[in-house]
């Protein structure tokens, strides 16, 4: 169901660039659709996507599927400081992987990327995949980061669940991932997750991912899953602990991830 909110849009000149940051999720190619059919004739409108390899492999399958649905290129945009666009490089490099701090992957991999695009492009405008029901997500973003941005998702009243019914209603197969139990597109094995719900379906559906994140957590003494408002190493999670079920099909990372809550 989609209904108007009182939000006064940016209105954006002719010949304005809009850059539309695609992260592979129903959300972000909703806001590419809504952004094209909107400002595509008198506006340079740019999809752009930051490539992690830890993200499910059928993620670029449905980046292609979008990219011929829209009949509109989706480009490319990495940090030149890490060309693998790999967050286990990132991890080791800076000998961290998430925490009070956040998480260096993002920063690296995800806002880094963007900067430097930003840096090499004219860029007037951002479209994000903020949601109606994450209004304040994205007041808080416009007031604390920047406020180039046009809300399209929520000015047309586009709900997280909106969308994932009109990808599918175009005729669009969601990412894999979704139907393997997660709650967005991200990386498997998401070090910003400290659930051992979480923890332990990643355990259970990507047992290798499981390991890998065990394994270089210990070697960094990183703590990444919470028990019991304590914070313990993966290694040590037992397999049956359960905290908070997962929001499935409630958010997808992007440039600007640092925004979402702990999964």
């Amino acid at each position: 169901m989609h209904y108007k909110v009182k939000y006064d849009t940016p209105e954006p000149k002719d010949g304005d660039t809009i850059a539309v940051w695609f992260s592979c999720g129903a959300a972000s190619a909703t806001a590419a659709w809504r952004t094209l059919r909107r400002y595509e004739k008198r506006c340079d409108v740019r999809i752009v996507y930051n490539p992690v390899i830890e993200e499910d492999e059928d993620n670029l399958r449905f980046l292609y599927d979008v990219s011929r649905w829209l009949n509109h290129p989706i480009e490319l945009a990495n940090n030149p400081n890490y060309p693998s666009c790999s967050a286990v490089d990132v991890w080791d490099d800076v000998k961290y992987m998430s925490g009070i701090h956040g998480a260096p992957c993002t920063v690296q991999l995800k806002k880094r990327a963007r900067q430097n695009w930003e840096k090499n492009n004219k860029c007037d405008w951002h479209v994000l995949g903020f949601t109606l029901d994450e209004y304040e997500r994205h007041m808080r973003f416009i007031q604390s980061e920047r406020d180039n941005v046009i809300p399209v998702l929520i000015d047309d009243g586009f709900t997280k669940m909106d969308c994932f019914e009109f990808i599918m209603g175009m005729g669009l197969e969601l990412p894999r991932i979704y139907k393997q139990g997660y709650p967005n597109a991200n990386c498997i094995g998401c070090v910003k997750a400290t659930s051992p719900t979480y923890w332990n379906h990643v355990r259970k559906q990507h047992p290798e991912v499981f390991q890998q994140r065990a394994e270089q957590s210990e070697r960094l003494g990183v703590k990444l899953v919470r028990v019991k408002g304590e914070r313990i190493l993966l290694k040590d999670l037992d397999p049956t602990a359960t905290g908070k079920p997962m929001k499935n099909l409630q958010f997808e990372c992007g440039i600007f991830c640092e925004e979402l809550e702990e999964k």
